[in-house]
């Protein structure tokens, strides 16, 4: 991989990205007002609010209505799939965090059977609870947290692996590779027995407008928009002008590819080549219609993706 830095080192890449005009209005979703209007009805029995979010993307694409309607509970940030983020830059972006108030942060992978941060969440919450005002929840000896997010960032796993960790048992919560599993504020979880702790599910919420296309690319990049929203095609160019700009050539070696390249439609032709994902067309010529095997980009744009979101392509962090 050292070797592939240095033959970059003189290589030109794009210094930007061209989203060739598109309007984020109407690019990237955001119309979730319905969840977090039942968010905001919940609030009542809520002692604590869990925050999850992207480690790749600890600063960028949280929902800022998250901030403005539910602050007046403690906060604790929970930063998944750290496994894949590159952390080398860990200090700085608690930083920055602490500069936007936040400043209960953990860095989480929910789906490792046994992860050390994981344990420390509830014993967190707790000491958050207890440091700060109950009102007419004083009486109450159990707790009661609310998990959010945007979609598809781990809200359901971490209230698995909690569960799982604290109580010994099995799934609680549907859990899903596509945003929008969970689609509505769901019955109490219980996840811990000594303290009795319960955590509500709440569905993924995206701001009702990504402030630019750049955090927009970062979060469909990510899996939290609908791949066919945005487009693979997009998307995987944005993420083969990500992986250059952060010196992340992982993806020469995974698709035996001679070099880095900054042109999708050369990679994603050798990604269908080695794989296999060809289609077969028709075209018309002289000589009259004849069917031809041509490279799927489609399919091969979709295979570049999904092996970023494993984390197959290297850690990264882009923010």
């Amino acid at each position: 991989m050292r070797l592939h830095a240095l033959l970059c080192s003189a290589k030109q890449f794009r210094d930007v990205f061209d989203f060739g005009g598109r309007e984020i209005a109407h690019w990237f979703p955001g119309h979730m007002a319905k969840g977090l209007k039942q968010m905001k009805a919940n609030l009542r029995n809520v002692d604590c609010i869990i925050e999850i979010h992207d480690a790749r993307i600890p600063l960028s694409g949280r929902n800022p209505l998250f901030q403005e309607s539910l602050h007046i509970r403690p906060h604790l940030l929970v930063l998944n799939k750290m496994d894949i983020a590159d952390l080398s830059n860990k200090q700085n972006v608690l930083k920055q965090l602490a500069k936007q108030g936040v400043k209960n942060v953990v860095f989480t992978d929910c789906l490792r059977q046994k992860d050390e941060n994981v344990k420390k969440v509830v014993p967190m919450v707790t000491e958050l609870i207890k440091s700060s005002s109950r009102f007419h929840r004083t009486e109450d000896s159990n707790y009661c947290l609310m998990v959010i997010g945007v979609p598809n960032v781990g809200k359901s796993s971490l209230i698995n692996a909690i569960r799982r960790m604290n109580l010994k048992k099995g799934k609680a919560s549907r859990v899903g590779g596509e945003p929008g599993i969970t689609r509505a504020v769901l019955t109490k979880i219980q996840v811990c027995e000594r303290p009795l702790v319960y955590l509500l599910d709440t569905p993924g919420v995206l701001p009702p407008r990504i402030e630019n296309i750049e955090t927009g690319m970062k979060l469909a990049l990510c899996g939290t928009i609908l791949d066919h929203l945005v487009g693979e095609d997009v998307i995987a160019d944005y993420l083969l002008y990500t992986l250059n700009r952060l010196e992340k050539f992982s993806y020469v070696d995974k698709y035996e590819l001679e070099e880095p390249s900054d042109d999708i439609q050369h990679i994603l032709k050798r990604i269908a080549v080695k794989l296999g994902k060809t289609q077969r067309v028709k075209a018309i010529t002289g000589v009259g219609e004849v069917t031809l095997t041509v490279p799927n980009y489609t399919a091969a744009a979709y295979d570049f993706i999904r092996a970023f979101r494993k984390g197959e392509l290297g850690r990264v962090m882009m923010d």
